[in-house]
C-alpha cells in the first residue's frame, strides 16, 4: 500500500491516491520550490517551459516573479496536466498559461522556443538523462537558461526512496553537471541549499 502510493510521485495517476499526491506536491514543495525560483534572473526571460510541471504550482509561482511571461507546461501523466491546468486555470484563460501532455524524451515544440526551461523535483524519473537534456537545450534558445532543482542530491541518503519508488534514480550535482556539458550546456553554476541535501543548477545554452 506506502509502495503503491508513491508510486504517483513518479507518475500521478487519476486515481484518488493521485490527485492526493499533486495537491501534497503543490503543498509540499512551495518553500524550496520559491527558493530555487529566487536564484533565476528574469530580466530577459519572456517564455518559459515548466517540464514535469506536476501540480502546476511552481507555474504560478514563476507567474508571481515574472507576471508578463507565457509560460508552456508539459508533463506525461494525464493527471499532472488535468491538475496543473485546474490550478492555473485564471492565467489560461487570460493566455498567459499553456499546459499539455508531453515527454521530455520528445518535447512536442519546435526548436529555440523559449528563454528559459525549468525541471523542479523530475529528472529522477527521466529514463535517459542524456537524451532529455539534448531536448531541452534543441527548444531553448541561444542563451537560454535551464534550471533544475532536485531536493534530493546524495544518492546514498535518498537510498530509503530509491527503494520504494521504482525507476528513481538520485543524482549528484555534478554528476548532474557532467551529463549537461556533454548535452552542449555551458557556464553551469552550482547552488547548494545551506544546512541541507538540496541544490539547483543554472546552465546556459
Amino acid at each position: 500500500m506506502f509502495k503503491s502510493f508513491f508510486s504517483h510521485t513518479r507518475k500521478p495517476g487519476q486515481s484518488l491516491s493521485g490527485r492526493i499526491m499533486l495537491q501534497m506536491m503543490n503543498k509540499g514543495h512551495q518553500k524550496t520550490s520559491l527558493w530555487a525560483i529566487s536564484h533565476i534572473d528574469f530580466t530577459d526571460i519572456h517564455r518559459i517551459l515548466d517540464i514535469g510541471c506536476g501540480g502546476g504550482r511552481n507555474i504560478a509561482n514563476m507567474l508571481q516573479f515574472k507576471p508578463s511571461a507565457r509560460i508552456y507546461g508539459v508533463d506525461y501523466s494525464n493527471a499532472s496536466v488535468e491538475g496543473s491546468k485546474k490550478y492555473n486555470q485564471e492565467a489560461i484563460n487570460a493566455g498567459r498559461v499553456h499546459i499539455q501532455e508531453g515527454n521530455v524524451m520528445d518535447l512536442p515544440f519546435p526548436s529555440e522556443d523559449f528563454d528559459l526551461a525549468t525541471a523542479f523535483e523530475t529528472i529522477y524519473f527521466w529514463p535517459d538523462l542524456f537524451q532529455s537534456f539534448q531536448e531541452v537545450h534543441r527548444v531553448l534558445k541561444d542563451g537560454g537558461v535551464f534550471m533544475i532543482y532536485n531536493d534530493m542530491i546524495d544518492p546514498v541518503a535518498g537510498e530509503k526512496w530509491t527503494k520504494i519508488i521504482d525507476h528513481m534514480k538520485i543524482y549528484t550535482l555534478y554528476e548532474i553537471e557532467d551529463c549537461l556539458k556533454a548535452s552542449g550546456f555551458q557556464d553551469i553554476q552550482i547552488i547548494k541549499a545551506p544546512k541541507s541535501y538540496r541544490g539547483l543548477l543554472l546552465a546556459n545554452k
